[in-house]
């Protein structure tokens, strides 16, 4: 009875109409959300940005741990964490900190999400990411509300908003740890990258890397000065997913199907770092990353991490508990209206709610799509190379 329970379960997490609940819930609570912080934007932030950041950080997971729900409970997806040094552990979650991944993968930032929302970290995080992206709906607007850095790709003008953008950062309140992504290689991982990544390694007298793409170093070190007073320090988190687990796509999450990723993490002081000379720091940053190209080639070999200490941190109910609150809230209302339109309605009003749920769906895709390593940025490809090329370092 319980095999034939588990198989139904299945077949429902894969079913079109579930996901259109889904993303129903998603849409709706995201609009909510975010129609909070604007009104705390307008209202709080012009006299206590201390208060508005509190409050926001508190919105943010509300909306963003349907991810993590959606890894976690949903798809029963996991991250295993292996740690350097043990004892590490008792400072992530707990101090300000610049988190630096590689960027192989569809969903490595959501378990990094996963890993913040464990360590209860999920609402002070940030990214720096490409201008475009504070456009994506919902999530976009979100990160902008929540301070996440976004640039322009080229230097003059990124170089003024990360000095200007690090300095409100540099206020947030202790107890409301902030956790800065940042992707060093400045795109995600494709074979076509990496060839022009090492064509420009062997230009410059670097060591070729085989699963990493030469980082660029120049906003890194210029964040080394910005935060350096505040943050305490760098999480350097190594991810790859085990062959045994579904292939990591946001789809094979909604869909039910497990992921199984492995993180090497490290935790690096900031007075590790070599910031009082630019040129020290630079070479810091790619000596960083040939060690993580060892670390990641050991996973390839092995097919898990073998090293460092392995730690299960266990999932908090939060997310849940979230998501549950959003669906009898969001659901109740919306079953109660669409009984109402199709007993009552005429066949107009029955025309435009199916076309509303339908671009509604075509919405999520979209957001999918973004996400996926097929639809990401030409930064670093050949046609892109020799116009960045001095922007690299």
């Amino acid at each position: 009875m319980s095999n034939v329970f588990n198989s139904l379960w299945k077949q429902f997490k894969t079913l079109f109409i579930v996901h259109v609940l889904m993303g129903y819930i998603f849409v709706v609570s995201g609009l909510i959300v975010c129609g909070l912080m604007l009104l705390c934007y307008l209202t709080i932030w012009p006299w206590n940005k201390c208060l508005y950041r509190k409050i926001v950080v508190r919105l943010a997971y509300l909306h963003w741990s349907q991810f993590t729900f959606l890894a976690q409970w949903w798809s029963g997806s996991n991250a295993t964490v292996h740690l350097e040094n043990v004892d590490d552990l008792q400072y992530i979650g707990q101090e300000h900190n610049i988190t630096m991944m590689n960027h192989k993968y569809d969903i490595d930032w959501l378990m990094a999400w996963v890993l913040s929302e464990r360590l209860q970290m999920l609402g002070g995080t940030k990214i720096y990411g490409k201008s475009s992206l504070k456009l994506v709906p919902l999530i976009g607007w979100a990160w902008t509300f929540t301070e996440s850095i976004f640039l322009k790709r080229e230097w003059d003008k990124d170089k003024e908003i990360i000095k200007r953008d690090l300095s409100f950062l540099r206020e947030y309140p202790d107890n409301y740890w902030v956790t800065l992504l940042l992707f060093c290689e400045g795109t995600r991982f494709t074979e076509e990258k990496l060839i022009k990544s090492n064509e420009i390694a062997r230009k410059k007298g670097l060591k070729e890397l085989k699963h990493h793409l030469l980082p660029r170093t120049k906003g890194f070190v210029l964040s080394m000065h910005g935060v350096k007073e505040k943050f305490s320090s760098i999480l350097d988190l190594t991810i790859g997913f085990r062959s045994d687990g579904a292939q990591p796509t946001l789809m094979n999450v909604i869909c039910g199907r497990p992921v199984k990723a492995e993180l090497y993490v490290r935790r690096i002081p900031l007075s590790q770092i070599p910031t009082d000379n630019d040129e020290n720091c630079s070479d810091w940053v790619h000596k960083l990353f040939q060690e993580k190209d060892e670390i990641y080639d050991s996973f390839v070999k092995e097919g898990e991490y073998k090293i460092g200490t392995k730690r299960e941190i266990p999932k908090r109910p939060h997310d849940l508990i979230t998501y549950l609150c959003w669906a009898v809230l969001l659901l109740t209302p919306l079953f109660y209206y669409i009984g109402a339109i199709f007993i009552n309605g005429s066949l107009l009003i029955k025309i435009i709610f199916l076309l509303i749920i339908s671009l509604a769906t075509i919405g999520v895709r979209l957001m999918i799509m973004v996400t996926e390593i097929k639809q990401g940025s030409k930064y670093g490809t050949r046609e892109t190379v020799n116009n960045n090329s001095k922007k690299i370092d």
